[in-house]
């Protein structure tokens, strides 16, 4: 099989420091492929500087063999929107001015060196995996999980374990934001309404063994205060043969919460749907539900002390009731409520992970920057290293702020142009020959498509055996992965 590299752009030509780097176009590496990274590559193709003939060449680097980082492994199969974001990031790299190179692990395959040897600048946009820590006693029960993990599971993550222990009947996850409700509703849902989606087949086979009942969902602040957005909110409902338990006691609303619901048409829109699904609860019966086989329970106004256990295994979670301040904070009333539980899924954030020979903020859980600049340990700008999205400003808001973060950090790095280092930069093709003479079986972007249509094949077949129509199957094994994609051949 041919591993050659061709390139869409002209070879670069080697550049001295007296000729300086405002001489000559850029060649510029982004670690990582998500949406912050094509945001990022794509507004560098569409600068003045790329009309100009300024910046001569964008290189993907993923540690994944598929593009899309948090959209194929982040977002529950399960999401509408899923396929419209991948179809924006799709067309971009389908163009053919940016290449992907997947399967490169940043710090083991390719060094800050390498790449400052090979590019005039780096752009890591690596985001966050790691779950945000929730220090409360009993969190390392047997039992006690991180919603991230969770995610990586039934995302079909190719480092993650195959298996799931899915043998919990209560469960309770905690947390107000968008993934919390994705694990919930995912932990919730029957499996067999999710082979409409791409879920793979080990995950199905998983969640169809699940003995859950019951899963609560619960919040530190009210409803006013919570993090996930409308669209996440509906989607609970539209859940077969799950039913939504509310709490009267839990809808409290002060001051703070009241403006809110007046000034923001999206807290309005939330307070309001579920209001009127308390409302729509059948308060004289002693069950206000319909009967389903599963029931999915929103609390407010809870805050976790300590998770319980014998016998070294997760047995209850402990709250104590809170009460809004005024101000829309949350403060403790010295009630305590527990509840018993077999799992307790933790989805309080993401943080990310430090990069080998990059200063970071561990406190943060970022690169150390200043509006995108990389900063070294005494400060100062590192010359030609920058950042974008989470891994630049931590794990907060949705997909599309990213397009904002990137061009803050473009626009630095294109105003930085003419101080950038003055290296020699390799011809295009250097660095797959590099990562070649190294045995790193990367792939490409042809290799992508291959994967894709292998994908959609095997969703093809899986319909014909039946029993519903299946778009794709995700393919979960690393190994398998590179294989097909590597199958293309020409290496872009």
């Amino acid at each position: 099989m041919s591993t050659a590299v061709s390139a869409n752009t002209p070879e670069s030509v080697e550049s001295t420091a007296a000729r300086g780097t405002a001489e000559r176009p850029l060649r510029i590496a982004i670690i990582g492929s998500g949406p912050a990274g094509v945001y990022a590559a794509d507004m560098l193709t569409k600068s003045e500087e790329v009309r100009d003939g300024l910046v001569l060449g964008i290189d993907l680097f993923d540690r994944y063999p598929a593009p899309y980082g948090l959209i194929r492994y982040g977002v529950a199969p399960d999401h509408p929107r899923i396929k419209g974001i991948v179809n924006a990031l799709h067309k971009v790299l389908d163009r053919g001015d940016i290449r992907f190179f997947g399967n490169v692990d940043y710090g083991t395959d390719l060094s800050l060196e390498d790449l400052q040897t090979h590019y005039d600048a780096v752009i890591f946009a690596t985001g966050a995996i790691k779950d945000a820590d929730l220090n409360i006693p009993g969190i390392e029960l047997d039992g006690s999980y991180g919603g991230a993990d969770f995610v990586s599971w039934y995302d079909g993550h190719p480092d993650v374990p195959r298996e799931w222990p899915l043998t919990a009947k209560e469960i309770a996850v905690i947390g107000n934001g968008n993934v919390a409700l994705d694990v919930a509703r995912v932990l919730s849902k029957h499996a067999d309404d999710l082979l409409v989606t791409e879920i793979p087949d080990n995950v199905y086979a998983g969640l169809k063994e699940s003995p859950v009942t019951d899963v609560h969902i619960f919040g530190r602040r009210g409803p006013a205060q919570v993090k996930f957005t409308p669209l996440e909110l509906r989607e609970l409902s539209h859940s077969r043969d799950v039913d939504i338990v509310l709490y009267e006691e839990d809808f409290d609303f002060d001051d703070a919460s009241d403006e809110a619901v007046k000034t923001n048409n999206q807290i309005k829109t939330m307070v309001g749907t579920l209001t009127n699904w308390l409302v729509e609860q059948d308060d004289d019966a002693a069950d206000p539900t319909t009967g389903a086989s599963r029931r999915l329970h929103l609390h407010f106004l809870h805050n976790p002390v300590e998770i319980t256990g014998e016998d070294g295994k997760v047995t209850g979670i402990k709250f104590e009731r809170n009460e809004l301040d005024g101000t829309g904070n949350a403060r403790g009333t010295g009630e305590f409520i527990d509840y018993p539980v077999q799992a307790v899924y933790r989805s309080v954030g993401y943080f990310g992970s430090a990069l080998p020979d990059v200063d970071f903020d561990h406190r943060r859980g970022v690169v150390t920057n200043d509006g995108g600049r990389v900063l070294g340990a005494d400060g100062t700008q590192v010359p030609g290293v920058y950042a974008t999205g989470w891994i630049k400003r931590g794990p907060v808001g949705l997909i599309g702020h990213t397009k904002g973060d990137a061009l803050e950090t473009i626009t630095h790095l294109l105003a930085d142009r003419t101080e950038l280092p003055a290296a020699v930069v390799p011809a295009a093709d250097a660095i797959g020959a590099l990562l070649e003479s190294r045995g790193v079986e990367f792939t490409s972007w042809e290799g992508w498509n291959e994967l894709d249509a292998h994908e959609k094949a095997l969703g093809a077949a899986a319909t014909e055996a039946g029993p519903v129509a299946r778009e794709r199957v995700k393919v979960v094994s690393r190994e398998e992965m590179v294989s097909v994609s590597r199958s293309a051949g020409v290496l872009r």
